[in-house]
């Protein structure tokens, strides 16, 4: 706080009170999908920006869908979530690539501790250079060469054809 990163923040007293704070937090997940379609980001941020993607992408969506963002501060990783009542292509365009654009240039990792999943593979270019990408592709094809660990949710698939 007196560095000026937090501008509110509660800490617990005791463990009954930390145990409803992870009450909460846990909840979130949960409670979102109550909304309808949860369009959901794991990234992983310089501190100094960690929530201003959550006020950029409710500037960009406006009403069309309600966004939120929790995480680690302590290791700059950001749950961003955007909430709608139903998925929607429209929605869905405005709010990629600008995600991963937005994470990128501002030094960040479109792969937090949630890694890139079946769906984001492809988008890996956005945090690692194409030579990286490519030495990941060799570092697995020689520790996997069957692919049978994780398939598909590293790289992608084009990289891992043999």
């Amino acid at each position: 706080m007196e560095d000026g990163l937090i501008l509110d923040g509660v800490m617990a007293q005791d463990i009954n009170q930390a145990s409803s704070f992870w009450r909460i937090r846990e909840g979130i997940t949960e409670a979102s999908t109550k909304q309808g379609a949860v369009y959901k980001y794991d990234l992983s941020l310089p501190v100094e920006k960690l929530y201003d993607i959550v006020d950029e992408m409710r500037e960009r969506l406006g009403q069309v869908a309600k966004v939120i963002g929790y995480g680690h501060l302590g290791d700059g990783n950001l749950h961003l979530n955007i909430l709608t009542n139903q998925y929607d292509d429209d929605v869905l365009a405005q709010i990629e690539p600008f995600v991963y654009q937005w994470t990128s240039n501002h030094r960040g990792s479109i792969s937090a501790e949630h890694g890139l999943g079946l769906m984001k593979a492809d988008k890996i270019h956005y945090s690692k250079s194409s030579e990286t990408v490519r030495l990941m592709a060799s570092i697995k094809k020689l520790l996997d060469p069957n692919g049978i660990m994780n398939p598909y949710k590293v790289l992608p698939r084009s990289l891992l054809a043999n």
